[in-house]
């Protein structure tokens, strides 16, 4: 690998027009992941990358002015320090606003590196050389910006803000819920059943331990399992199982952990068992709430249906562990 500032001009202007080329197919990418959900990006996209290629198709004509038609095979790997491409094009779901902060910090930071390499050449040409990109790049900057304002509508932004709302809920939302009310539910029958069946909290605590985890590995896998979000658009498998499996474990847990209680308390039994009934009653009242807010079911009627189920497992747990 060689330093900018040991390149010719020739090589200089060769990877200048690299640049350009595969910065436009980068926007082109980005325009075909925003094209579905985000279409006002998707147009900024589409410009930016005309823009790409009208600069490159003008510096090939400077370069062809100069040295022929043969450019030699420079690339930006093949030069010590300058800036890398992060692959975002290759992520799905990726939102449209996060793309758009790439496109600036991708201009920005090669308008930055052709001024730093202007003051380390000593060649003239070539020092205005470098100006006269660093001018380019923040040329599109400047570009980008104009497009935003012209594409990004009020309109524009509600539409990409509803997606944005969507594919929170459908990526994060709606799998951590699902095991939220698993681990909150699910577990109550096997924790309850085991503790009126041995009035023993740390036996009791084992089994409701167990009960969660291996709930939320369970849960975590069926949701990345059954799903891998590109029919949906339901975002990564990994993502929704590491939530699904978390939340999972949680809910679990929450009603798990007063059975630590030592049995050497005063009734440490029906303590232990009354703070577990209390948080459960606190998981419900969660699950109902986050229903209403971000799935726009009513309260009252969340409430009913979650205490209702809640209460069913819970009293099958209890009548198990009497009888």
């Amino acid at each position: 690998m060689r330093a900018l500032a040991e390149l010719t001009e020739r090589e200089v202007l060769a990877l200048a027009i690299a640049n350009e080329e595969e910065d436009s197919r980068i926007y082109a990418s980005f325009s075909e992941t925003c094209r579905a959900e985000y279409p006002a990006s998707a147009r900024i996209f589409d410009e930016m990358a005309e823009e790409e290629r009208g600069h490159r198709s003008s510096l090939f004509n400077l370069y062809r002015e100069r040295f022929g038609e043969q450019l030699p095979p420079i690339r930006r790997e093949d030069v010590r320090g300058f800036p890398k491409r992060r692959n975002l094009w290759w992520e799905k779901d990726v939102p449209a606003e996060k793309l758009r902060a790439e496109a600036a910090l991708m201009e920005q930071a090669a308008a930055n590196f052709y001024d730093s390499a202007a003051t380390q050449v000593l060649d003239t040409r070539v020092r205005e050389l470098f100006l006269h990109l660093a001018d380019v790049e923040r040329g599109h900057e400047r570009k980008a910006e104009d497009l935003v304002g012209e594409h990004l509508t009020d309109n524009a932004k509600g539409v990409e803000a509803a997606a944005n709302h969507r594919r929170f809920v459908l990526t994060y939302v709606q799998p951590g819920l699902a095991g939220l009310i698993d681990g909150s539910v699910s577990t109550l029958a096997p924790l309850f059943a085991a503790a009126f069946a041995t009035k023993n909290n740390f036996e009791t605590f084992l089994i409701g331990f167990a009960a969660s985890v291996g709930a939320g590995i369970s849960m975590g896998i069926t949701e990345a399992m059954s799903d891998d979000g590109k029919i949906s658009g339901r975002g990564s498998p990994w993502i929704r199982g590491s939530v699904c499996g978390l939340m999972t474990t949680v809910g679990g847990l929450g009603h798990t952990l007063p059975f630590l209680i030592p049995n050497s308390w005063p009734n440490a039994f029906w303590l232990a068992t009354s703070i577990a009934a209390i948080i459960v009653a606190v998981e419900l009242v969660a699950i109902a709430w986050v229903r209403t807010k971000y799935m726009e079911t009513p309260f009252m009627r969340s409430i009913i249906q979650v205490v209702v189920g809640g209460a069913l497992v819970l009293a099958v747990g209890i009548l198990i562990g009497s009888s």
